[in-house]
């Protein structure tokens, strides 16, 4: 779909003061996206200009009929709706008034035209976030484009549920049943471990391990990953120190969930823990599409973890909004290539070059590059043909927890993944080098 980046095109605002009146106590905010599905099929009929006088006019619908929204011609095909509502069939209610208030045809230089619609929409608190409420409004179009449902939506009840998934978890930190799991990331040339990165899990006293899957993204989406953020820095400043008095002086990495990237007080809770800290060496793992929530913001805080010694890497490059615009201004000193080209590296014939070329780029800017998802030798041996740096996968070692590690570390286990290297380095380099 198109990009929810605002473009320089037809604005128009309306309701604006019941809207700022509205009691938020007991509103809910709603962004419905109205998509153009053939918007392609109308631009070969009536070009360009036709299409954009079909937009312009589908604004001026959506704003008589949802008379207290914003309504903005928000990318090339699609339309954003935003009101507040204090009713529990709000977004459904909006869903269907857009669609009704669309549908019909548009007349152009005296000739009707259907118009396809796609509607996805989303519901949150009043002050949770518009960026978040956007993604979930996007994810919902895409359900809508997958022809799940043709009026697809986000459950209301979404937020209670992602809350008190929240809430369970604040629980399991009172109680200590979180811990970190760390996987190993291997130096290709230097045949050496010099970082991990650390995986939260809890330790639940009915269910066993539950993987970070099952409460992350819930967290993430209530916007409440500021506590299990910090427990995970101080959990691992203190695992740290014992890898350290082992005589393993590795840096670890830990993930950070977008919308705290462009929270000033997260940034100075940081920089607290840190100072408190003068010891420890650590890295933040974000993506660029956590960066593009709020670019301003979360470049200055990157900054400021740069300037304290916290290393900056790009995770999952590739796998999302990749951006050299963006990929230019971050502090980085990493970059992870996404799992999603390395795992079909050896059987694929374009993977290959996109990670050649990846690799090239992230060295011309001065980082290293990360391989993860190595899952065998024939994939590492073409990495290390390529000039890849590091690399992370199950060939090396899953994720395991403090103890295992330390036993992983201390008989030098990774190199039995790696031994038997030479004979696929070989073969791979001279299939390289033909290509």
């Amino acid at each position: 779909m198109a990009s929810l980046h605002h473009l320089a095109l037809p604005r128009r605002l309306n309701g604006k003061r019941a809207f700022e009146q509205r009691d938020v106590s007991l509103a809910r905010q709603i962004c419905v996206l109205v998509q153009l599905h053939n918007y392609n099929a109308l631009r070969r009929t009536i070009d360009v200009a036709g299409v954009r006088r079909v937009m312009s006019e589908l604004v001026a619908r959506l704003v008589a009929s949802v008379p207290d929204a914003s309504v903005e011609w928000s990318g090339r095909d699609v339309i954003e709706v935003q009101f507040v509502s204090d009713r529990p069939d709000a977004l459904a209610d909006g869903l269907t008034t857009c669609r009704r208030s669309c549908i019909a045809s548009m007349v152009i230089d005296d000739e009707g035209h259907d118009v396809d619609l796609v509607l996805g929409g989303a519901i949150g608190p009043v002050g949770r976030g518009s960026a978040l409420l956007i993604e979930e409004a996007e994810a919902a179009l895409a359900e809508a484009q997958s022809g799940i449902s043709p009026l697809a939506r986000w459950n209301a009840g979404q937020h209670d549920v992602d809350d008190a998934i929240a809430d369970a978890v604040d629980l399991a930190l009172d109680r200590g049943q979180m811990m970190l799991h760390y996987q190993p990331k291997v130096h290709v040339r230097r045949q050496a471990i010099e970082c991990v990165e650390a995986l939260v899990r809890w330790n639940h006293p009915d269910r066993g391990l539950v993987a970070p899957t099952e409460f992350i993204p819930a967290i993430e989406r209530a916007q409440r990953m500021e506590r299990l953020t910090l427990w995970t820095i101080a959990q691992a400043i203190e695992d740290q120190r014992r890898l350290r008095a082992a005589g393993h002086d590795l840096r670890v990495f830990i993930n950070i969930s977008g919308h705290l990237l462009a929270d000033a007080r997260f940034a100075q809770l940081v920089g607290e823990r840190i100072a408190a800290a003068p010891d420890a060496r650590l890295g933040f793992e974000v993506t660029e599409t956590s960066v593009i929530r709020d670019p301003d913001r979360a470049i200055a805080h990157l900054q400021q973890f740069d300037r304290i010694g916290i290393s900056i890497s790009i995770d999952d490059y590739g796998a999302g909004l990749s951006s050299l615009a963006y990929l230019k201004q971050l502090p980085a000193r990493e970059l992870k290539i996404d799992k999603l080209f390395i795992t079909q590296l050896t059987s694929s014939n374009r993977d290959p070059l996109i990670v050649r070329s990846t690799i090239d780029l992230a060295h011309a800017l001065d980082m290293e590059v990360v391989a993860e998802g190595v899952e065998s030798h024939a994939a590492l041996a073409l990495l290390s043909v390529m000039g890849c740096d590091m690399v992370q996968g199950y060939l090396i070692s899953r994720p395991v927890a403090l103890d295992v590690l330390l036993t992983f570390l201390t008989e030098d286990r990774f190199r039995d993944a790696t031994q038997d290297m030479r004979a696929s380095f070989t073969r791979l380099a001279a299939t390289w080098k033909r290509a």
